[in-house]
């Protein structure tokens, strides 16, 4: 790898992240963030037609020009780490899961090189799988002890992530709609006129009932619970903010309940989720070994695969 950069992206469901990232710490130089996900893509190249992969593909060359400007760097011919929905079925090109168990060291992985886009594929396991957390998971082994006991990434999100790693290897994790099933609960059900997301956790009214629904959650039974949170209104007049933060801890308290006691818990958040996480683990009393950012962990996942892959990189995959 004789270039100094990289180029990181993150092509999820409904967002495109592109970082030009540094050889040297990998640090990140410049970002580019645009709301052209996969979803979208799909369903432009859709109602376009032509050869799929070039569509993507040009989708992505319009964006790593916005990146260049930004940075001041020309980008030609830097290679792109793409991670993420992108070798999903609605993708850029439809890769194979990987099998568990994966090694954190990058070389378990199904990789697919498109010109200068290098794909990383997802990862299934026993009825679940994922695309995109598997390459943060590899990015925090050097977080992780390399010992024979079972230690807990917690990756909140739409659908988060408790994944499994015993001496640096993935094997096994379970996925929950929790951050899905609030969105749809908070703004197109009932429970929509009950809640108000403006504010923040901060004050300590709303740090109260946040934590009231943790507990709720994690105690109680979910399918009534919720509705409690239109009880809150109609009964307690709650006010819709703190109301908003009791639905949001009812919801995180129920996802937490598949932890196991006593294991080694790692939080790899970013500042959307952070606070809120980790305040409920601390009202469950749930210790959290360490916090590790989830978008380093992403590049550093990127940066290890291409590490591994560049001794024999794929025959499609143009050189650095």
């Amino acid at each position: 790898m004789n270039d100094r950069y990289f180029i990181s992206c993150d092509w999820g469901t409904s967002t495109l992240r592109l970082r030009l990232v540094s050889f040297d710490g990998l640090r990140v130089v410049a970002e580019e963030t645009s709301d052209a996900g996969i979803a979208k893509t799909y369903q432009q190249w859709q109602s376009v037609g032509g050869q799929r992969e070039s569509f993507y593909a040009g989708i992505l060359r319009g964006h790593l020009t916005n990146l260049a400007e930004k940075s001041g760097i020309g980008l030609e011919g830097k290679i792109v780490m793409v991670a993420g929905m992108a070798t999903s079925s609605i993708g850029m090109t439809e890769l194979p899961y990987g099998a568990l168990p994966m090694p954190l060291d990058g070389s378990g992985l199904e990789t697919y090189g498109a010109g200068r886009f290098l794909l990383i594929s997802g990862v299934s396991g026993n009825n679940d799988v994922m695309r995109g957390e598997e390459t943060k998971a590899i990015g925090c082994a050097a977080f992780l002890p390399a010992i024979p006991e079972d230690v807990y990434l917690l990756m909140p999100g739409t659908h988060p992530k408790h994944i499994v790693v015993n001496n640096h290897r993935v094997t096994g994790f379970r996925t929950f709609m929790t951050g899905e099933i609030f969105g749809l609960l908070s703004t197109e059900s009932i429970l929509s006129a009950s809640v108000n997301a403006h504010g923040d956790v901060g004050p300590e009214a709303c740090r109260t009932r946040f934590e009231a629904g943790v507990r709720a959650g994690f105690a109680g039974n979910l399918l009534h619970e919720l509705f409690m949170v239109r009880t809150n209104q109609l009964l307690q007049h709650m006010d819709p903010v703190e109301n908003w933060y009791y639905l949001s801890g009812l919801m995180i308290g129920a996802e937490l309940v598949a932890l196991p006691a006593g294991v080694a818990v790692y939080l790899v958040s970013g500042p959307a989720h952070e606070t809120l996480y980790s305040l409920a683990c601390e009202t469950l009393r749930i210790p959290i070994a360490a916090t590790i950012d989830a978008d380093e962990a992403l590049i550093r996942g990127q940066f290890t695969v291409l590490s591994t892959m560049m001794p024999h990189p794929p025959e499609n995959l143009s050189s650095i």
